[in-house]
């Protein structure tokens, strides 16, 4: 099935500029779908794809950010390329379809094919709830993934003990049981307290999965580079961001992230080696009269873009020459803690290893970590990030 099906075009003359892009703007750079869709061959395949979402009818109290996509393209294609070559394109938007599941079906498939052809997606919601169909694009892939979520809250329903509507405030109830289950790790990133109950955050610590308190990011925002790593996909609500930053939300909130650290945490998610998505959502026009936000979240995108061009290609353990081995053992533990740096890029994984039936070509699992686990190991004690991944390891 050819993609264009699921797509329109996107109207020229609301923002491209009548004298055209100048030639080093995204605009210019980009294969943009404006009169005849998108096409390539392998030599010329594109590596990100810009998707749009006009969808917001499951976005609690944000109706009106089915307009952010056109909205943050305005500002994208202003923004200049870095120093390389970007082969990209914007396929253009998915429209509302008769019913929710139909915007569902059609995201779940545009991801599964561009992820089929070694194309990253970047979409642009729409409401939240559109990561639960970023995620289905996974399903044919057949092996598990980790989802990293940037948002001041767990969306998640934990008063109902049954089958909840699914929503941008409960998406994560149907990733968490939905069967096949293929989630091996959540991460969320940068939730607020306050905001989250303790039912919740009770429940993550059963299921092992890992959650950052946006203070405990505040001038360490390399805290979220090793989540971001493990990630398959990222799904980032512009609501995490203060509304002082980015008032384009209904939800928005005085307290969060800041504009500089949203950048940041979106080239972590770009450099990464592992990310093959990114969804930013919950982007509501209606509420950003100065176009501060849809500026800011166009660019988030350049700095995952530019993350991307940046890559290590480090993911170990190949060749073996290009990282360095650490061995340390715990009090009173038998097995030792073995640790890998890259010489390339001084990033950190640690080993942990499978106790069960394993094929032999699977003795441990390599989680990204950061030199602080390395120095906790040293003292004796087991990091916290260790025994979560070998609780489910086993």
């Amino acid at each position: 099935m050819s993609l264009s099906v699921f797509f329109t075009p996107i109207a020229t003359q609301e923002f491209f500029p009548e004298e055209g892009f100048l030639r080093s703007q995204l605009g210019n750079v980009f294969r943009i779908y404006q009169d005849q869709f998108p096409t390539w061959d392998r030599e010329d395949r594109p590596q990100v794809a810009i998707v749009g979402v006009e969808d917001d009818r499951a976005a609690v109290y944000n109706q009106g950010c089915a307009k952010a996509p056109d909205a943050v393209r305005k500002h994208l294609y202003t923004l200049y390329q870095g120093d390389y070559a970007i082969n990209a394109v914007d396929l253009g938007n998915i429209k509302a379809g008769a019913s929710l599941a139909d915007t569902y079906a059609a995201l779940k498939a545009v991801v599964e094919e561009l992820l089929a052809e070694n194309i990253l997606p970047i979409i642009i919601g729409g409401g939240q709830d559109l990561t639960y169909a970023q995620y289905l694009g996974y399903q044919s892939r057949g092996q598990k993934i980790e989802v990293a979520v940037v948002d001041a809250r767990f969306d998640l329903d934990q008063e109902s003990s049954e089958q909840v509507e699914l929503n941008s405030n409960s998406y994560l109830n149907h990733i968490i049981l939905h069967e096949p289950d293929y989630l091996f790790n959540l991460n969320n990133i940068a939730y607020q307290t306050y905001l989250v109950s303790k039912e919740s955050i009770n429940m993550y610590d059963k299921l092992f999965f890992n959650a950052t308190r946006v203070g405990a990011l505040a001038g360490r925002m390399d805290q979220s580079e090793p989540l971001l790593r493990a990630a398959d996909m990222v799904s980032f609500d512009i609501g995490a961001i203060r509304s002082s930053e980015a008032p384009g939300n209904a939800n928005a909130m005085p307290n969060g992230l800041y504009g500089d650290e949203a950048c940041q945490i979106a080239r972590y998610a770009g450099m990464s080696d592992k990310c093959s998505s990114i969804g930013f959502y919950e982007v509501n026009p209606t509420f950003d009269p100065m176009e501060q936000t849809a500026m800011l979240v166009a660019q988030m995108i350049w700095c995952f873009i530019d993350g991307f061009y940046n890559r290590k290609q480090d993911t170990p353990l190949f060749p073996k020459s290009s990282y360095i081995i650490y061995r340390t053992t715990l009090e009173n533990e038998e097995h030792e803690l073995v640790f890998v740096k890259s010489k390339k890029s001084d990033r950190w994984w640690m080993q942990v290893p499978y106790f069960g039936s394993r094929s032999v070509n699977e003795r441990y699992h390599l989680v990204p970590c950061r030199y602080e686990d390395y120095q906790t190991a040293v003292t004796g004690e087991m990091p916290d990030l260790w025994w979560r991944t070998h609780q489910k390891l086993q």
